[in-house]
């Protein structure tokens, strides 16, 4: 037989596919992936019931239909007054994935170089690779994941095309700073790239962070594609709603490559997103919360298990040192002990770094809090046995 393509035949199953079937084949609590345990608000599900009934149900305009592109427009404009022209510069995506697929696709030639801040979703690199760029690899340090100015600036060089940068980051739960984004922008500035901003978290920013696009900064506005994500706004993950805001030179190419991925998304979801986002600041005071709350409960449980835990700044994630437990293998090893015999799925963080990579840790691992809570307290009460069933 003729050979494949090289690049996905190598790929293996994703991390968190790997984790979820184990947790179901052992009936765990899942904590590693990032997927909430509810259906989502009820008066957007309606919405989109209500669409579907009414219709259309035939293709949407390629880019998105006009009532969702404005509203994401209007949603940038209100909370970060970018000044967003939805007729030119938003489209609508069948998830983030997909959004990060056409913005990369479209920007990358084979022999661009293209920066990733690792621990980084693994997404990223191989749709870098599949546009024929190489990926360049910065890493932050746990605990504090602060980004190294300097080890950013040495990543550059004359084939560097543009830079991926997700804030708030999963899986570390870190909400970049002022300071880091002014340091990134001055970068991208001097090396005149692009930045592709995964911010699929906007909404999830706890006390005392603040989300700032890069978009926002000066020199930013006409290098920036920003990625949102209805599935993580609105807790509904399955209905792979995305969206990009992007000067209209970026969006052109862009747009193109979304064309011959998907071309568009079903149009009741669209729609019943319209309406969600134009809701007042109180739902989104309420999402961030909420989650508030469940960060801190797993937290306080997983510190009185005995483990060592970063405080999550943002996202749906809180990261752990394993080695207060005394554990002696690695973080992969440990999570699937813990699936398979304290009954609580987790993600190691080594996951999210390039095969390969130096000074990868391997003690670190991400736990998932977007659950109810009754679901955490069962996992607290489960892995506060985890030093007589792990270690």
């Amino acid at each position: 037989m003729r050979a494949v393509n090289r690049l996905f035949e190598a790929q293996g199953t994703t991390i968190f596919a790997v984790m979820s079937q184990l947790a179901g084949e052992h009936g765990a609590i899942n904590l590693g992936q990032g997927a909430p345990d509810d259906e989502g608000p009820e008066d957007l599900r309606r919405r989109a019931m209500e669409a579907i009934e009414k219709g259309p149900n035939q293709y949407p305009p390629m880019m998105g239909v006009p009532e969702l592109r404005e509203a994401v427009g209007a949603h940038d404009n209100r909370f970060y007054d970018l000044n967003v022209d939805w007729q030119r510069e938003v489209l609508v995506t069948a998830g983030a994935t997909e959004a990060l697929a056409a913005a990369l696709m479209g920007l990358l030639n084979p022999g661009d170089e293209a920066i990733l801040i690792e621990p980084a979703y693994d997404s990223y690199r191989p749709i870098i690779e599949a546009a024929g760029a190489t990926p360049v690899n910065v890493q932050l340090r746990a605990p504090d994941w602060k980004l190294d100015e300097e080890a950013l600036a040495r990543a550059f060089s004359s084939k560097t095309k543009l830079l991926v940068f997700n804030s708030p980051m999963n899986p570390t739960g870190h909400v970049f700073s002022k300071s880091e984004l002014e340091a990134i922008a001055a970068l991208a500035r001097k090396h005149d790239i692009y930045v592709i901003c995964d911010e699929v978290y906007e909404h999830l920013i706890y006390s005392g962070h603040e989300h700032i696009p890069l978009m926002s900064l000066p020199g930013m506005r006409e290098r920036c594609v920003k990625i949102g994500s209805a599935g993580k706004t609105f807790s509904l993950t399955g209905w792979k709603i995305g969206y990009i805001t992007a000067p209209e030179n970026l969006m052109g190419v862009i747009a193109k490559a979304h064309q011959f991925i998907t071309f568009t998304v079903p149009p009741a979801f669209q729609y019943a997103v319209a309406w969600g986002l134009g809701q007042d600041d109180a739902y989104y005071r309420h999402l961030a919360e909420d989650l508030e709350r469940k960060r801190d409960l797993l937290s306080k449980g997983l510190a009185e298990a005995g483990f060592a835990v970063t405080p999550a700044e943002g996202t749906y994630f809180v990261t752990t040192d394993i080695r207060s437990l005394g554990y002696d293998g690695s973080d992969l090893d440990f999570c699937r002990e813990l699936t398979t015999r304290t009954k609580v799925a987790a993600i190691p963080i080594s996951a999210f770094y390039a095969p390969g990579s130096p000074n990868v840790p391997q003690t670190l691992i991400r736990f998932c809090f977007c659950k109810q809570p009754a679901a955490l307290e069962e996992a607290i009460a489960r892995l506060k046995e985890v030093k007589r069933k792990v270690a």
